[in-house]
């Protein structure tokens, strides 16, 4: 690896590897990447073994578009999964490059067809009205259980076909793998925790293997049976394929989703004068204020990439072996891209926000669906006679790698 080119006693990436930084007020976390972006070139973050943080917007997407310098490979997120690991449960579409990669998207998408979209989105506007019903009946007060997350698991499961009696468990299973993913933690819980979260990911594998062997004989018009009977090439996903690819569906599609969601919320209670410009002409100005969610809230803070050939961005040599990082979070408030970052303008336009990814062969898949998604329950909360906002702050996880939301408390405008 690349030694830092940084004077004696001056460290400026030394805050990011900090555990307190990720635990601290986001406006904290905001100002120091904007020092970074300042600067004149990626700085050396001594966290682990060492990382490059790539921070500006336009060297988070160079790095997006050379997959062959800016490896996937061996793995995305922080730490890199174990071998062992790989070789138990295969290697998830975001952590695979060339040719493997771009043969597993072209099965998946090849699987997402015209047909089976169309009725993912008129089922999520149906799970949606029927989630706010369920709200204005019940009245609940936490924000994150009683609504963000059940949009994005129950649309999944009803494109997927999971049968009803699993998904109880599986959302169990979603929140024991990811809850601990970039939360620091003290040595009895690090080694307890990743049992649990590896646990949680072989019986949601287990079973969507088991789903998948059955489709493969009894076929019905769902997500599972397209995937394992796809004919590309000769090839279709096989039992650990697919269980590799539900998991990358369940924890990256109902986490990211999920909080999007809950941000947009507070985000709208917080401005409500982008409240109101969307309310009064929701269809008009809905696309914007979903992106403007996406690009405030940053749902996937940062991921990994592994230099695989010599490269020079932005005045700085890299070499194979180094490590580097692409903060999405801080290339989304880039004042050299989007004029006035802090604030929250459903107008922004243009709006080239990263929350889907830097472009390049890894752009999310899910990116329409997450849209549709989320502009449908908004229109849902937003446009019945009864309104609601958040109260108080976001209870966040105080993650390196997702901007996730525990909780947020939730109260009606009308009785």
């Amino acid at each position: 690896m690349t030694l830092p080119a940084q004077r004696p006693g001056q460290d400026p990436g030394r805050e990011l590897a900090d555990p307190a930084f990720w635990q601290a007020p986001p406006a904290r976390r905001l100002a120091a990447f904007a020092r970074l972006r300042a600067l004149d070139s990626p700085v050396f973050v001594p966290e682990g073994s060492g990382h490059w943080a790539l921070v500006r917007h336009a060297d988070v997407q160079e790095a997006s578009r050379l997959p062959k310098v800016f490896a996937s490979a061996p793995g995305v997120t922080t730490p890199e999964p174990a071998r062992w690991v790989r070789a138990l449960f295969g290697d998830s579409m975001v952590n695979l490059d060339g040719a493997e990669h771009a043969q597993l998207r072209k099965i998946v998408q090849r699987a997402f067809t015209p047909r089976l979209l169309a009725a993912a989105e008129e089922d999520i506007h149906a799970v949606a009205a029927r989630i706010v019903d369920d709200v204005l009946e019940g009245r609940p007060d936490e924000f994150v259980e009683a609504v963000a997350s059940r949009l994005p698991l129950e649309v999944i499961c009803n494109m997927m076909g999971i049968p009803e009696h699993y998904r109880a468990e599986i959302a169990d299973r979603v929140n024991h793998a990811s809850e601990n993913i970039g939360v620091e933690r003290g040595l009895a819980a690090r080694l307890r925790m990743p049992g649990r979260g590896l646990r949680a990911l072989a019986r949601m594998q287990r079973m969507v293997a088991g789903i998948g062997r059955e489709r493969r004989e009894n076929p019905t018009d769902d997500l599972i049976s397209a995937l394992v009977r796809a004919n590309v090439d000769g090839e279709a996903l096989g039992a650990r394929q697919l269980g590799a690819f539900f998991s990358l569906l369940m924890v990256a599609g109902v986490e990211t989703t999920r909080n999007a969601i809950t941000h947009g919320l507070t985000l709208l209670t917080d401005n409500p004068d982008q409240r109101d410009l969307l309310i009064g002409d929701f269809e008009a100005h809905a696309d914007g204020a979903v992106d403007e969610m996406i690009r405030h809230s940053t749902p996937i803070i940062q991921f990994r990439r592994t230099v695989a050939a010599e490269h020079t961005l932005r005045g700085h040599s890299f070499v194979p072996g180094d490590k580097v990082v692409l903060y999405y979070a801080s290339a989304n408030r880039d004042e050299a891209v989007f004029p006035d970052p802090d604030a929250f303008d459903i107008t922004r336009s243009p709006n080239p926000h990263l929350g889907f990814g830097g472009g390049g062969p890894h752009f999310c898949l899910g990116a329409h669906l997450a849209r549709v998604e989320m502009k449908a329950l908004f229109r849902e909360l937003l446009t019945r006679p009864v309104g609601l906002r958040a109260i108080g702050l976001p209870d966040l996880a105080g993650s390196s790698f997702d901007n996730r939301v525990r909780s947020l408390r939730f109260a009606f405008d009308q009785p």
